[in-house]
């Protein structure tokens, strides 16, 4: 039994927060701290059983190392902004504290997202003997738990990889982003880039376009090609992989109001002058556009995420696909939020509990694919994502 510090309380705070109270057996304390301690109620109040609730600015270092200082927990789940990784790990080297988060760090002022500042953590993490699992979300996480499952059961050789990730629910509104909006919208318009023959090639954003059918009545969709973090630290650690792809569905809609924004200057992430003061246009477009924690209740379909893995098993040629189904209105009714956030927010709990449990735990910095796979996956289902693996197959090449 062990006591845990959440920091973050936004859509994927609130489904970690619920999903730590759901075992007690393990997380037998929850500090839930945040910028804004009224979030950490409002989620504090939907949960039975005691969640303490603090303040903090994650963006402060002395703050962070006085909140881990008096709250003494085993563990800080990072489930803040990708800008306040650093800080986070700051804070947790000075407390000698083991660190998770969901997603790898990224500046502000600049819109790449890449692991090199975190895994510069690695020999001080190491000498001060705590631990750091990175990216423990789904894309980046789960689909890197995929892809190790994948190279430990299914294939001798993986040498090509497609990531792909669907939303196939609707929310009815007219644009609106499914977390995060300056996150989303940064990380969809950056230059794509894709793994091939050993090196990372960039082609414009959204420019490669296919269609996908699938599976489980959802049905052909078209994905977009685009740069994602996993891609980067599977290639280090599966160095056989020539090449590795990741792939998301936006619909028509999506395109068209994103393409305007873009035209406009509203996503841009410098600061311009307007009336005298200087802002940010994707932060203020990010106060006009919907919240994401709003969309529980009006979201509804299902995602499916998961990996096409393609290599050699006994000398043959051969392909397994291995996903997960989730369904939008399934995840509200259980801890209030859609499924994206679910998807997110699940298998931090489930990293979480591999390192308490000792399950996965090793002083330094680690990426997911780095352990084996197999245990947490066991925990994965029974938390409310199950895996499909199909093994062979008709998968086309994308």
């Amino acid at each position: 039994m062990s006591k845990v510090l959440i920091i973050g309380a936004g859509g994927v705070g609130q489904v970690v927060t619920h999903k730590c109270a759901q075992r007690r057996d393990i997380f037998s304390e929850i500090t839930l701290a945040s910028r804004t301690k009224s979030k950490c109620d409002t989620i504090a109040a939907q949960i039975n059983g005691p969640i303490k609730t603090m303040q903090v600015d994650a963006d402060n270092v002395p703050e962070l190392v006085a909140l881990i200082q008096a709250e003494k927990p085993q563990l800080v789940l990072n489930i803040a902004l990708p800008y306040q990784d650093l800080t986070i790990m700051d804070a947790c080297l000075a407390t000698g504290v083991d660190y998770l988060d969901t997603a790898n760090y990224e500046p502000l002022d600049t819109a790449k997202f890449e692991y090199s500042w975190q895994w510069a953590y690695q020999e001080r993490f190491k000498a001060a003997g705590i631990m750091a699992l990175l990216g423990s979300g789904f894309d980046p996480g789960v689909t890197n738990v995929y892809t190790a499952l994948a190279a430990k059961k299914y294939l001798d050789v993986i040498e090509e990889l497609d990531i792909i990730d669907a939303n196939a629910g609707s929310h009815g509104l007219p644009f609106a982003t499914n977390f995060n909006p300056e996150i989303n919208i940064r990380e969809v318009t950056a230059p794509c880039r894709h793994w091939e023959n050993g090196q990372f090639v960039e082609t414009p954003a959204l420019s490669t376009k296919r269609v996908f059918d699938f599976p489980e009545g959802i049905g052909p969709m078209n994905c977009y090609r685009l740069y994602h973090e996993e891609m980067e630290s599977i290639v280090k650690h599966i160095p056989t992989i020539k090449k590795a792809q990741f792939w998301m569905t936006f619909s028509d809609n999506y395109l068209k109001h994103l393409e305007v924004l873009q035209n406009v200057g509203m996503t841009r992430i410098d600061e311009v002058e307007f009336q005298g003061q200087k802002i940010v246009p994707i932060q203020f477009l990010k106060a006009l556009l919907p919240d994401p924690g709003t969309l529980g209740p009006l979201t509804k379909g299902k995602t499916c995420i998961g990996v096409i893995a393609r290599g050699y098993k006994d000398g043959k040629r051969k392909q397994v696909y291995i996903y997960n189904i989730c369904d939008h209105q399934a995840c509200y009714q259980e801890v209030q939020s859609q499924a994206i956030s679910y998807t997110t927010g699940v298998p931090a709990v489930v990293g979480a509990i591999m390192m308490l449990t000792g399950k996965w735990h090793a002083p330094g910095v680690w990426n997911m694919e780095q352990f084996d796979p197999e245990p947490f996956l066991d925990v994965l289902g029974p938390m409310g994502l199950p895996t499909v693996v199909i093994d062979g197959g008709d998968w086309p090449e994308l």
